[in-house]
């Protein structure tokens, strides 16, 4: 397989940017920008999330059975960079972002355009990642939308020309 064909064919999926939020039992919260994130069936709500299996995420969400992916807006670029790396909790804010517990536990960011509060249902874990498969338990939208909700949300190339991940 040539390497730079499949990294191009890869990085022509299309992804929308989140925060992938989680906490554990003794308050450690992690949070990180993810794009590897997919509808999974309608009915009970799933959502399958892609996280690296040697993050801080992928720990905190094993050990607490829950996470939220806090839906980015299409001018919350400057949202998706502050998640690029790890992220510290003040009080109640992480990175300098207010979040309050969803009913799963799991950290929602109040600046975020939407979010999927979720309780891990499976794992699957192979390669470099890991799949997390969460039962969506609370929703909720913070921004009024106006088209297609898709339309409103960030997308990776909405980063500029350089910034991937994939591939």
């Amino acid at each position: 397989m040539d390497t730079d064909l499949k990294k191009t064919a890869l990085r022509m999926i299309p992804y929308g940017l989140y925060v992938l939020t989680s906490e554990a039992s003794d308050g450690t919260v992690a949070a990180s920008t993810v794009n590897w994130v997919t509808q999974a069936s309608f009915e009970p709500p799933l959502v399958a999330v892609g996280v690296k299996a040697d993050s801080g995420a992928h720990a905190v969400i094993k050990e607490s059975g829950s996470f939220a992916l806090n839906v980015l807006g299409k001018t919350q670029q400057s949202l998706a960079f502050a998640f690029f790396k790890p992220a510290e909790r003040e009080g109640n804010a992480i990175a300098g972002e207010a979040f309050s517990s969803g009913k799963s536990g799991a950290p929602i960011l109040g600046s975020a355009a939407a979010f999927l509060d979720c309780r891990l249902t499976d794992t699957v874990e192979r390669g470099d990642h890991s799949i997390f498969v969460g039962e969506v338990v609370d929703a909720g939208v913070n921004e009024d939308i106006s088209g297609r909700p898709d339309d409103a949300t960030l997308a990776l190339r909405d980063l500029g020309e350089k910034t991937f991940y994939g591939g």
